[in-house]
């Protein structure tokens, strides 16, 4: 049932056929060219989203984003797992309540950071991702919002690893105390 509405709302019919146009004599065979809201790129993403899910966000080597856009209701928690050595991100997962667009724009962002270090993923725009999406400027919120939780993620995963690095200087006068 969600399926159905959802192809609705996207323009994709269900092989129904489209009203006559009007003044095309009846019996004539013409109808009315259905227009899609969304491009095909956002109908793909929003139909087999890439990289659903989530990770521990207690895990060191995650970054979690979670932003929103309170006009809309749009919510996007997009997270990344890097690896410590060469500070690429290997993985990348989210999980988004919202509207197509913004289901579509999580979903080319975790593709486009995957494999990706990290000052380089920094440079990734909304405005790459609208594109890339054909988004109408009513939409540019999601991308605005995917961009921006690429950014949080990393600032989390940022603050992870100094506290990580604090703890592990304080911890070592410790053990040193212990030994004498």
């Amino acid at each position: 049932m969600l399926r159905v509405g959802a192809k609705r709302l996207l323009g994709l019919g269900l092989g129904h056929r489209a009203p006559a146009l009007p003044g095309a004599a009846a019996g004539s065979g013409a109808a009315a060219v259905v227009v899609r809201g969304y491009h095909e790129r956002v109908v793909d993403h929003y139909n087999n989203p890439r990289n659903v899910g989530s990770f521990d966000k207690n895990d060191p080597n995650v970054g979690t984003g979670l932003v929103g856009a309170p006009a809309c209701g749009d919510v996007m928690k997009l997270q990344i797992k890097v690896d410590k050595e060469s500070g690429k991100i290997v993985d990348a997962c989210f999980k988004t309540f919202g509207c197509g667009s913004a289901i579509a724009s999580s979903s080319v962002a975790t593709e486009w950071v995957k494999g990706k270090p990290m000052e380089e993923v920094l440079s990734i725009k909304n405005t790459e991702i609208a594109k890339h999406l054909s988004l109408p400027p009513v939409k540019l919120h999601c991308s605005m919002l995917a961009e921006d939780a690429i950014k949080a993620a990393i600032k989390d995963y940022e603050a992870k690893k100094t506290r990580m690095a604090q703890q592990d200087s304080e911890s070592v006068p410790d053990e040193k105390a212990a030994d004498a």
